[in-house]
């Protein structure tokens, strides 16, 4: 794995060092399973809103237990790999829960940024907004790219589709 993959703690010690000199600090957070130009827009959409990007990713246990026992199709160190080799991430945290909930409490980001489908009224409960507004942060939620999902990715190799419709 590289530099940029970091455990919770050691991702602390480097924003620590960041927050002395006022940096901003942004979290996302996904299972990143197959990636698509749609997280690439949106992990550099999420990295300009600030210093420093940090990327929890799920680990394989977490993301069979949201998406099913057929996934993830890459295993967390290749996804952590693929990510960390993006310039827009500074940092890939591996963490084993189904919400970045802990990992919010932890590393209290000046932004936390999800996909647009959390947006209130959307039907998907956003659990660590509560968190980010308790200690004075702020949640951003960037537009997704229009079919550009990793199940819809996944869904359109099985149908023998080459291209989104």
């Amino acid at each position: 794995m590289t530099n940029k993959v970091k455990t919770p703690d050691k991702v602390l010690l480097c924003v620590g060092e960041q927050g002395r000199r006022r940096a901003r600090l942004v979290l996302t957070n996904g299972c990143f399973d197959v990636l698509h130009v749609g997280h690439i827009r949106y992990l550099k959409a999420a990295r300009g809103l600030g210093d420093s990007l940090v990327v929890g990713l799920n680990t394989d246990e977490s993301v069979r237990a949201l998406k099913g026992p057929r996934r993830p199709i890459f295993s967390q160190d290749e996804r952590a790999e693929m990510l960390a080799a993006l310039a827009c991430v500074d940092f890939v945290v591996l963490f084993d829960d189904n919400t970045a909930e802990r990992l919010v409490s932890l590393l209290k980001p000046d932004i936390y940024v999800k996909g647009a489908d959390y947006a209130p009224g959307s039907g998907n409960e956003l659990p660590e907004a509560a968190i980010v507004h308790a200690y004075g942060g702020r949640v951003e939620l960037p537009p997704l790219v229009e079919d550009r999902s990793t199940t819809a990715i996944i869904e359109r190799i099985l149908d023998g589709r080459r291209t989104a419709t």
